[in-house]
Parts: structure tokens; sequence; C-alpha cells
């Protein structure tokens, strides 16, 4: 992420000068803007950043466009299409709620909890739900379990008091002196000692009975349903009107509190201590106070009060000078302990004075994994620290930020939150609420998301994937390629460092046809894929036979595989193509190159020849639109998909599926091809390498099925977008769905797709409870008219259930319910990551 060849990742504003600095947006951490227009406008050290290489010195050895000076790929004049100057994106494009509020400190971000949890659980600032109720009672059957609870209370009291339960003296004049009780089971109080110990007694059986209302009526379920749940002030409110109404029974002694307490009380000390005024007036001011503490604590009144204090606020945070633990995380432990004090002290004052952004935390600790590789790059790090703050170890292309972000990220993790799961029966309760995110643990098991237009599958998935993979770029831990129609809403030129536009004339860059392979067979392997791999009833393999034929002739006599127009021509058979390349290989003296055209000579034109449909495919690139956009020779600029492997590019390609659709899709296919065929071959793999097709429509073939299979093994994914399965031929529809970890199903999706995502996610055991009527026969003459009777009222007979309980295997998602039941902006998807771990499919709604 210096300049030791990084600068060059051909991006649109990688030659331009960004524009003014924006407000950070209302959910993010502070950002910092552009180098140039930033804290750091003009790095006097910027030369010293080539000691501070992150990346391995086999990272700097490829080019997207070779032939290239090092000095023009460092100069960053790779700028895919020029674009007028335009500001930054508005402040308010951002609406993450999670994470930290504009102007809160990056090192409160920082500080978040982040709690392992199951795959796609939205990790930053996560809380569990409480814990699952059995179920749940009616309000009704609350209200009318209370109010019956409490007037049973109050009738018994009100037997009580009335002497009209027998035996209710026995068990106190078991524990006391006789001689204080008149003779007999009922005979009361013969002297003020019995009359006192009645008095407590009663107490004590008030008591008991309220506290047995209050668990039989669940007054406290009822509290907080009704009164609790309402929050402040009129949780305070409520428990103040209780609070006084208590008061006002306890000094009319409707409520036996106050007498017990003096009787208790002079028992102790004696009834001398009544004699002092200040005395009573003391105890009647506690009885007032213990009274009114349990209201206190029901209505929160301290929390209230102190809220008002602080003017509705919360805490402000604390002083960013005050010493904290070396161990959190804003403190970069990770550098204290090997030693980088100084390095430390720099990067946690330019978190707590707001001039680092998440992406700058991510990349520096990135980088800093990376150095502890390599302990000759720690020290040049180090100073490169020192001298730059949070500018740093930055991305080839200067950015510490994308534009705009229209999607929640947590970089730190890596995930970008793409909706939240519903309260739905499907979903199991532990995941009811909680947010769901993707990350590359997820995407490099591969993802494909299938919906009609207008799903939202561009807006709601694709784009926040690319988005929080462009920011992991910046952070130097992946490289994406997004393609997709022209306009479509991918993000904008600035969020890329090489965007290709097909066909259009401004375009800086072209796409390379072969893969940037100088091998003919690697190169007719892959191209044929893509010009005829969706053609069931041609082998594939015969027509790469046939393009390696023409393909290393070629080279050897050019010394650069053939254009477009040139390649159709040699797959028509032209004789005036044909006698000048074999007189070309004649002069050179390539014997084996003969050969290999003598052979194509001798096959042109038999049965099941592969030639003319490859010509008809290729005659679809051999358009006036795309005249000298696959240009092959010393003056072509075409950009090398082999360096998505080697350096942290965000690229994105726009093709015309506008006005040519069947060569869009050919491209889309190449690309695919190309992707999953040089992803598998590289050596190097700690780069999170992504592919995503906005519509991968009749893209995917048995071979590149294949490949995504061997996409996970090589810390590689691919994000697939369809409208239908049947984009797909019907022979690699299993296939497809095996081959990839997560899917994703959008509302508004046909019962015959909806079955094969049934089917493809499995069934579930499951408890069903079946319940039977039967109609009772009375015996009896009395009990049939008590029958006949409800019947004329009911106007049912009588019946009597019978329940039976079983577990059954049942589909988790049946393709009725796919279809109809999932409401718009909603999806279910199911996710597993490359550890193998997985969650069942979940309804979500989408709001990424």
């Amino acid at each position: 992420m210096d300049d030791d060849g990084t600068r060059g990742g051909r991006g649109p504003g990688a030659d331009r000068a960004p524009g003014p600095a924006a407000p950070p947006p209302p959910a993010h951490p502070p950002r910092v803007p552009h180098p140039a227009s930033g804290t750091h406008p003009a790095d006097p050290h910027q030369g010293d950043r080539n000691q501070a290489d992150p990346y391995p010195a086999d990272r700097k050895q490829a080019d997207p466009q070779p032939g290239r000076p090092a000095e023009q790929w460092r100069a960053g004049s790779a700028s895919a299409q020029p674009v007028e100057h335009r500001p930054a994106g508005p402040a308010s494009a951002a609406p993450p709620v999670e994470q930290p509020a504009p102007g809160a400190p990056v090192d409160a971000w920082l500080r978040t909890p982040r709690p392992q949890q199951e795959p796609g659980v939205w990790r930053y600032g996560y809380t569990p739900p409480p814990p699952e109720e059995s179920e749940r009672v009616s309000d009704r059957s609350l209200l009318v379990g209370a109010l019956i609870a409490l007037l049973s209370a109050l009738l018994l009291w009100s037997l009580w008091r009335n002497g009209y339960l027998p035996y209710r003296l026995v068990p106190l004049k078991l524990f006391t002196p006789g001689e204080w009780w008149n003779p007999g089971t009922s005979g009361g109080p013969r002297t003020i000692e019995g009359s006192d110990a009645l008095t407590v007694y009663e107490a004590i059986l008030f008591g008991l009975l309220a506290y047995g209302c209050g668990r039989i009526g669940n007054f406290s379920e009822l509290f907080r349903r009704h009164v609790a749940e309402r929050g402040q002030p009129f949780l305070a409110l409520a428990a103040a009107v209780a609070a006084g109404l208590t008061q006002l029974l306890v000094w009319k002694e409707t409520l036996p509190v106050v007498r017990p307490v003096l009787v208790l009380v002079a028992s102790v000390a004696g009834g001398e201590i009544y004699q002092s005024q200040t005395v009573v007036n003391v105890i009647y001011g506690l009885i007032a106070a213990a009274v009114l503490w349990p209201f206190a604590r029901l209505g929160r009144w301290r929390e209230l009060i102190a809220a008002r204090r602080g003017g509705g606020t919360a805490p402000a945070p604390a002083d960013p000078s005050a010493p904290a633990t070396t161990t959190s995380a804003d403190q970069w432990p990770e550098l204290r302990a090997a030693g980088w004090t100084d390095a430390a002290d720099t990067l946690t004052a330019e978190v707590r004075t707001g001039r680092m952004n998440d992406v700058d935390v991510a990349r520096l600790r990135h980088a800093w994994r990376l150095a502890t590789r390599r302990p000759d790059r720690l020290g040049p790090l180090a100073e490169s620290v020192l001298r730059t703050g949070g500018a740093a170890a930055l991305h080839p292309s200067g950015h510490r930020d994308l534009p705009r972000r229209t999607a929640r990220h947590d970089v730190l993790t890596g995930q970008v939150r793409i909706g939240r799961c519903a309260d739905d029966p499907h979903n199991p309760y532990i995941r009811r609420g909680t947010g769901l995110a993707l990350d590359p643990a997820l995407l490099g098991t591969s993802l494909l998301a299938v919906g009609p237009p207008g799903a939202g599958k561009s807006a709601r998935l694709v784009r926040p994937v690319v988005e929080a993979l462009a920011l992991r770029a910046l952070a130097g831990q992946a490289a994406v390629l997004s393609v997709g129609g022209a306009g479509e809403p991918l993000g904008p030129d600035e969020a890329f460092d090489v965007v290709v536009r097909v066909g259009h004339p401004g375009s800086a860059h072209d796409i390379d046809l072969y893969g940037g392979t100088t091998d003919p067979d690697e190169a007719a392997a892959v191209l044929a894929e893509g010009l005829v791999g969706d053609v069931g009833s041609l082998d594939s393999r015969r027509a790469a036979t046939v393009l390696a034929q023409l393909l290393g002739p070629y080279r050897a006599a050019h010394g650069h595989f053939p254009s477009v127009p040139e390649l159709r021509e040699l797959l028509d058979g032209a004789p005036a193509a044909f006698a000048g390349l074999r007189a070309s290989l004649e002069a050179a003296g390539h014997h084996a190159m003969l050969r290999e055209l003598d052979a194509r000579s001798r096959q042109a034109g038999g049965p099941g020849d592969p030639a003319p449909a490859l010509a008809d495919r290729v005659a679809l690139l051999d358009r006036p639109t795309f005249a000298g956009f696959f240009a092959t020779g010393p003056d072509a600029r075409p950009f090398e998909l082999r360096a998505l492997g080697q350096y942290p590019l965000r690229v994105r390609v726009d093709l015309p599926e506008r006005g040519h659709a069947e060569a869009s899709r050919l491209l889309t296919r190449l690309l695919l091809a190309q992707f999953t065929a040089i992803t598998a071959a590289r050596t190097d793999t700690s780069l999170f390498v992504c592919l995503v097709l906005d519509d991968a429509t009749h893209a995917v073939t048995a071979e590149t099925v294949r490949g995504i299979r061997r996409l996970r093994s090589v810390n590689a994914g691919a994000v697939l977008a369809l409208r239908t399965v049947d984009d797909v031929p019907e022979a690699l529809h299993t296939p497809l769905l095996g081959a990839v970890g997560c899917t994703a199903a959008f509302s508004g999706i046909t019962t015959w797709d909806g079955k094969r995502f049934a089917e493809a996610w499995g069934k579930e055991w499951v408890e069903t409870r079946e319940v039977a009527q039967h109609t009772v026969f009375a015996d009896q003459p009395f009990t049939r008219a008590l029958h006949a009777l409800r019947k004329l009222v009911t106007g049912k007979a009588v019946t009597t259930d019978a329940v039976t309980v079983r577990q059954v295997e049942k589909e988790r998602w049946s393709a009725s319910e796919l279809a109809y039941a999932v409401p718009s902006g909603h999806a279910v998807i199911r996710l597993a990551n490359v550890d193998g771990e997985h969650a069942p499919p979940l309804l979500v709604h989408l709001d990424g």
C-alpha cells in the first residue's frame, strides 16, 4: 500500500484531484478526506513509504496492462475513464444506525464488542435476545386473571376481619401464652399483649395474602406488559400514582402497616420511646420512605432524574486524555506487545482526535499482520506510522474511503449488513430481529441470488456486497471484479480503480479475450468455454482443440494472439488468412506449428466441426461498436484479470446489454470462465478475490460450475444474480445449487424455482398436533337434555377433542411458501461459511 510498485490501481480517480472533503455520514465512524485535501495534504516523506510496503514481493510483479513502464504504473495514470470533477457524496447517503453517531470518536467504535456468532449474524454491538417465552398469555386472560385474584383476596380479607373464618386465631394461640386470650377457639385477646400480638399476626397474614394474590394474578407480567414497556415518563408517573394511593391507604390504616410497626418498635425498645415526639416523627418518616422505596425502584425515578439533569442526552464520552488500559483495542496492543510503543501512541492519538476512519484502522491492522511475517518490514512500517500517522500503508489509489456508502459496514470484521431477520415462525427464535450480514467467510462459498426484476437483487444485495469488497480492498485485504450492464447501480466511478466500458470509445481499457496468458492451450480452453460453453450439443473440449490449432501457430508467427477479425477469418477458413499464416510459419521455421495448422485444414468442414459455431459467436464481437476494442497488438491496452490476484484492485466492467445482449452474455460467460481458471491457478491466496455478476443469465456452464466449487479452497468466491433458475441449463440446476454455499430466493419467484430451492435446503423434524373431534353420545336422560339444550343454544353438537402429537419430517420452506408467502422487500437466505458452519434458510427483510 505504498508507492513501491503498487500505485496504479487504474482507478478513475487516480490521476485527478479529489473533490472537497465531506462531513461524516450520520452513522459512520469519523472519516478523513482524501490525501489531496485531508489531514496530510502534502506528505514530505512519501518516498519513505517505499520501505513500509506490507505487500509480499511477488505481488508487485504484475501490471493490469503489461508492457507499460513502471513509472506510469506508479504515477497513477491508469484512469479507466475520464470523468468530470465531482465533490464527495453527501453525508446523508449512509443511514447505518448501529455505528457511532456523527462526531463520535473512532475509539468508541473500535471498542464496541463483536462477539463470535453463527454465520450471518451482524456482530457489531450484538446483544442476545431474551429467553423465549413458552406461551404468551393474551391480554384479556391476563387482565381477567388479575381481577379475579384481586377480588378473591379482598373477599378473603373481609371474611377474616369480620370473624367469619373459623379457627383463625388457633395458630397464634399455639405460640403465645394462654393468659393473653379468652377461653375457646374463637375467644379474642384478654390483655394488651394479646391485642398487640393479634395486630402483628394480621399484618403478617395480610402480607402473605398480598404476595399470593400477586403471584396468582400474575401482576408482575401485567405491570411489565402494560406499564414498563411504555417507557418513561409513563412508568415513573404510574409508579408515583400507585405510591400516592398506597400512602393514603397506609395512613388511613386500611392497610395494616403503621400499627404493627409501632407495636414491634415498642416491644423491642419499650413504650417509653414514644414519649419523644422527635422519635415518633422519625419512625413515621421511615415508614413513609419504606412504602415509597419499592415504587421508586419500579418507576426508575433515579434514572429519570439523572437523565433530566443531563439535559436528556447520554453521558458525555470520557476525556480523550484520560489514561486507558493497554489492552483496549484503541491502544493498539499488538504494536505495544512488539515493543513499538511510539508508533502505538501515534495511532492512539490519531484515533482519539478523529484523524483516522474505520478503513484506516482495518488497513493498518492488516499491514501490521503482514509485516510480522517479515520482521525486516516492521521497522519501516513503524517509521512510516510515526511520520504519516493514519495515512501510512495507503492503498495504491491513495484513497482512504469510498466517496459514498449506501449500506451499513463494519470494516473491522468485513461484514456488510443487508437486512434484519423477520419475526416469523420459519426463523429460529434466536435469530428473529437480529441483523443479517455477509462477509468474506460466507462469500468464499459463493452466493446465488434468484429473483424477478424489481425484487431488489442489485440495490439491496449486489451493490452492498460490492461496497463491502471495495472497502476491504482499500484495507488491502480483497480484490473485486463487478460486472453489470451500463448504467446499473454498482457504484460511482470514483469507487473503482479500473472501469472498463465495453464498446465505449472513451474507455481507457479493453478486455483481454485470452485472460493474459501466453499458453495457447490455456487461452483456447478458456475462450472456448466463453464462446460455446452454453451450447449443450457442442463439446467445449473439441472447440478448445480447434482454437488451440489456430492460436498456437498465430502466436508463434506474430508474437501475440489474433484480434477478433483475424480470429473470425481463421475460423471461417478464409484461404488468404491460412496462406498468410502458413507463409509466416514457413519463413520462421516453426514446423511443429505448421503441423497444427495442417491438422486444422484437414478437419475443416468435416461433420461435427465446431469451427462454424465458434465463428458465429466471434462474429458477435466483430461489430463496428467493438472495432479496435479487443485489440491484441503492441498498442492494445487490455485489462488483465490476473492482476486481481496480485493487487487489491476494485474493477468494474460495464457491458452494452441494451444494444448487444448476446455479446454481453458471451463476455459475461468469458469473464466467469477466466476468473475461475485464473483464481484456481494462483499460488498466493492471502488476498480474497471475488467476482460479482449482476446478471449471470446464460453465463453458467458445466466447467464454470466445477470451477465455482474450487473457489472456496483458494480464498475466492463468486456472487451470481439470476432472474430465474431457468436462465441456467436444466442439467446444471442441481450442480449449481450444490456448488454454492449461500443461496437467496427473493420475493416473486415462481413455484418451479421454489421447488428447486426447497429440495436444495432439505427437510427438518418438526412436532405436529392433529386434533380429531368426536361426538359425545349421552346415556342418561338428564345428560341428553343438557346436550340438546347446548346444541340448541350453540348450534353445534357436543364433541370431545382427541389430540395426537408426533414428529414428522417437513420441508423447511415449501415451493408454495417461497412463491406466495415471501413479502415484498424480503428474501429467504441460506448461508454457509468456508469452515462448514451453516445457518438455516431465514426470512430476511432487506434494508441494504
